[in-house]
């Protein structure tokens, strides 16, 4: 029972936050945003105390059941071992923990964690990759099936369903999210949870309260008659049968064991904390091992966020008609480029929010992944307030919709080589009449060859950097006009 009671609360939770990243409904998020905000990661984040001291107490009374029931990406895992045993049975075997290499890929991830390096953080965030391969791999699919039946709909005079704009948003984004699913799903079909319990920086922080569980799988070894099946359907390869211990530092609380034990020798209970045999038997270290986490846990997340003040770098943009910023624009609400960089750990739940097909993943490979705003498909409206309401690390900070049109990200600049009246000497004015903050004011310009035409007059103080005299400017290839980021939003 209580194994089918986990299948179910991991089914929830893994189609609840699917579903946040295929953009179904913004219903969905109203209702089911907080299942992002209680990940590890974005709380550790976020220094959303509340939710880590929740899930370290819930991980120190019951073992890691937020890998095999919250986190996605362990979900994930769960099924494609699942079609690993379809296809060989008690496919399993204990190892001995590589404490060497879960170690020093926590270094790692905390060094880079801690001075902004933002490439191998998102890289290694578990919930981030599962947002990555969700927005890149499986929303395509979706959209695809949403205009199929939209189609259907339109056939027969119906129009529930509309057609979903189906576009690459960044092709490194999308490599990395095929890589990342293909290595993770290759490792859990041989071998189960073998990033979880090698790689992946959360199984290696919550493995250290895990230890301590008051509620824990052990092996009865005078009902135990040594058959290995317990160990041969460990997925955590975390059960030693022959010594009759499973280590609690690797077990993600599945209950394949106990399922597996024709004899009743394995149970999921409190351990005695009177003398006696107890399984496993704790290391020596353990109260060191409980503290070391303990304080890497509280001290990684102050220290990540920490100030830097920098200026932004070059934004590569492969849009086809995006222009080279010297600063990228980040979302009202992140505060800076830099900010971003230093808190985002790139999971897309922002770009999949987006109504206007504004946000996009960084190819920079300082801000590999992270959200960055362009205007060749739509422009930032100041009443849209989403990517701000979504992000579960705290990069972009909640912003009212009656605060958004103070938010200052960037500001427009003209490009005269591409205005209409200059080129060919035709009216527009597209730009001023459309700019929300009337920012643009058409003044006459004379040209090279000497006519008198009207051309935009940017008041940088008032452009908000909105990016809609950029998107609805009819100079093609490339507008007239488009937005350069602030290092640092200005409110007022």
């Amino acid at each position: 029972m209580l194994r089918k009671i986990r299948i179910l609360l991991a089914a929830f939770f893994y189609i609840a936050v699917t579903l946040l990243f295929l953009g179904v409904s913004w219903r969905i998020n109203i209702w089911l945003g907080w299942t992002a905000r209680i990940q590890f990661l974005p709380a550790l984040m976020a220094l959303n105390f509340g939710v880590l001291f929740v899930l370290i107490m819930i991980t120190c009374l019951f073992g890691r059941l937020y890998c095999s029931v919250i986190c996605p990406l362990g979900v994930m895992q769960d099924i494609f071992a699942w079609f690993g045993r379809k296809a060989k049975k008690n496919r399993y075997s204990y190892s001995p923990e590589k404490q060497w290499l879960r170690y020093t890929v926590l270094a790692v991830f905390v060094v880079c964690l801690i001075i902004g390096f933002a490439p191998v953080t998102t890289l290694l965030a578990p919930y981030s990759a599962y947002g990555r391969i969700v927005n890149s791999l499986f929303r395509p699919l979706y959209d695809l099936l949403i205009n199929g039946i939209a189609a259907i709909e339109n056939h027969f005079d119906s129009y529930l369903f509309s057609e979903a704009e189906i576009w690459m948003r960044s092709v490194t984004t999308f490599i990395v999210a095929l890589l990342t699913m293909g290595i993770v799903g290759v490792l859990a079909w041989r071998n189960g949870r073998t990033y979880c319990n090698t790689v992946c920086p959360v199984g290696t922080i919550l493995s250290f309260f895990a230890r301590f569980a008051l509620v824990r799988i052990q092996i009865d070894e005078d009902k135990c008659r040594k058959c290995s099946l317990c160990a041969k359907n460990c997925k955590a390869a975390a059960i030693d049968f022959k010594s009759g211990t499973v280590d609690l530092s690797r077990c993600v609380v599945c209950g394949d064991c106990i399922d597996k034990c024709h004899d009743g020798a394995i149970s999921y209970k409190a351990v005695r904390l009177t003398s006696g045999h107890t399984s496993p038997k704790e290391p020596d270290n353990s109260r060191r091992a409980f503290l070391t986490g303990a304080a890497m846990a509280v001290g990684t997340a102050a220290m990540a966020q920490a100030k830097i003040k920098v200026d932004g770098g070059l934004a590569e943009i492969e849009d086809k008609v995006a222009p080279h910023r010297e600063t990228p624009i980040t979302p009202p609400g992140s505060v800076s480029a830099r900010n971003m960089q230093r808190h985002c750990t790139a999971c897309q739940l922002c770009v999949s929010a987006c109504p206007n097909n504004v946000l996009r993943p960084s190819a920079d490979p300082l801000r590999l992944m992270q959200p960055e705003m362009s205007f060749e498909r739509g422009y930032c409206r100041p009443e849209c307030t989403r990517c701000s309401q979504v992000c579960p690390t705290a990069a972009i900070q909640p912003v009212l919709i009656e605060d958004k049109p103070f938010i200052h990200i960037g500001h427009a600049v003209w490009i005269e080589r591409n205005c209409i009246p200059v080129a060919n000497g035709d009216h527009c004015g597209a730009c001023a009449k459309h700019c929300p903050a009337n920012a643009i004011q058409m003044v006459e310009h004379t040209t090279a060859d000497g006519r008198n035409v009207q051309v935009p007059a940017i008041d940088k103080e008032r452009c908000i950097g909105c990016g809609k005299c950029e998107n609805l400017c009819p100079a093609r290839p490339f507008s007239a006009i488009y937005v350069e980021g602030n290092s640092t939003h200005r409110v007022g």
